[in-house]
């Protein structure tokens, strides 16, 4: 029987997977914190509502992917602080973020995030890695669909500038 047969939980994670685990527990509890942040900013109560259920799922996140790191012996990367709860009026206008300039970072992150998630699970020997990474990777889908349809909603989505009808043109032979 081989080290890589019977229950996943119990193989061990070659370096590419504990790379990926490290990594991703970094972005998501660096996550958590810039949208608690992103939080504060923004007046758009469908945008808060949006950024509260993503900070939750990031939240579920690290407690998946410190599970593997702990299993095998790995030291966890220290966590940001949590952000407190400000008054939107207290941030002064001009240091203020904006809805649109928040929305679109936030959009950037899940574009990143479908990048990292299929590369994880393209590397992992562990089944129950793979498909790890393969509900994140769903779960961005989802959210990136949300978010665009929010964005489409309150006007903020920076359409790329459209190419003209081209016209047909008779060649002579």
């Amino acid at each position: 029987m081989g080290v890589f047969t019977g229950n996943p939980k119990n193989q061990p994670i070659h370096l590419g997977e504990a790379f990926d685990l490290y990594s991703a527990l970094v972005v998501a509890q660096g996550t958590i914190a810039g949208y608690q942040l992103y939080y504060n900013h923004t007046g758009d109560n469908d945008l808060r509502d949006f950024l509260q259920d993503i900070i939750r799922i990031k939240r579920d996140y690290v407690k998946q992917l410190q599970e593997p790191l702990k299993a095998n012996g790995i030291l966890l990367p220290p966590a940001p602080a949590e952000r407190s709860n400000v008054d939107l009026d207290m941030i002064p206008a001009g240091a203020r973020l904006t809805d649109p300039e928040i929305a679109i970072a936030v959009q950037t992150d899940i574009t990143a995030a479908l990048v990292a998630t299929s590369q994880a699970m393209g590397k992992a020997i562990r089944e129950d890695l793979a498909m790890m990474y393969n509900k994140m990777h769903q779960q961005a889908v989802m959210d990136g669909a949300r978010l665009l349809e929010l964005m489409k909603q309150k006007n903020w989505v920076v359409p790329l500038p459209t190419i003209p009808e081209v016209k047909e043109v008779e060649v002579d032979k």
